[in-house]
């Protein structure tokens, strides 16, 4: 059963049913599968062919999620070199490599950084411990790493107060499961 625990399975898409392997990294916490099938439910439509950015991937559910779905390209930033070597790794096994990326690296020092590119849709789940994503919601508008109708999602601790956003973002949904919390918001099309 061990190994069953440190593993996720893809909801939906191209790879649908497969179990992929994540590395046994204290506080890594893929979202559940619950709260990623209804963030996909949420999205239905607008995957296919998006550029997304998954910032904190741990197990890169989200990202992997997105790239079975139809995503036209997934950036996945994670800062452990164990979990790094672990998303290379199912990214070769699904054979997606021409269409992802992994970056290793500090999410946080990425995003101060002025975009190489917009994407349409970002995953914003950094550990619970933290309290980045008021922060990191300010940098993806400050920095251009959002296109005009961007897609974010946030994921938080449910007992959190949730982070002021920037002007412009519209609260789509919210859900809950257990611990976690998550709201989606989509970008106006016009920023301010």
């Amino acid at each position: 059963m061990a190994g069953r625990s440190n593993s996720i399975r893809i909801i939906g898409g191209e790879f649908r049913g497969r179990r992929l392997s994540f590395a046994d990294v204290p506080g890594l916490r893929p979202t559940a599968d619950r709260l990623r099938e209804t963030l996909f439910n949420w999205l239905q439509g607008r995957v296919e062919a998006a550029a997304c950015l998954d910032l904190f991937a741990g197990s890169g559910a989200l990202g992997l999620e997105a790239l079975s779905r139809g995503a036209g390209f997934v950036r996945l930033v994670e800062q452990s070199r164990v979990v790094v070597r672990q998303l290379r790794q199912n990214l070769e096994i699904l054979q997606v490599e021409s269409r992802a990326e992994v970056i290793a690296g500090d999410a946080m020092r990425l995003l101060r950084q002025e975009a190489d590119r917009p994407f349409d849709l970002v995953f914003l789940d950094p550990p619970f411990a933290r309290d980045w994503l008021e922060e990191a919601c300010g940098l993806l508008e400050r920095n251009a790493w959002l296109s005009p109708g961007s897609w974010i999602y946030l994921e938080q601790d449910s007992h959190r107060q949730w982070p002021q956003t920037p002007a412009g973002w519209s609260l789509h949904r919210e859900a809950r499961a257990g611990q976690a919390a998550c709201r989606l918001f989509c970008r106006d099309t016009m920023p301010s």
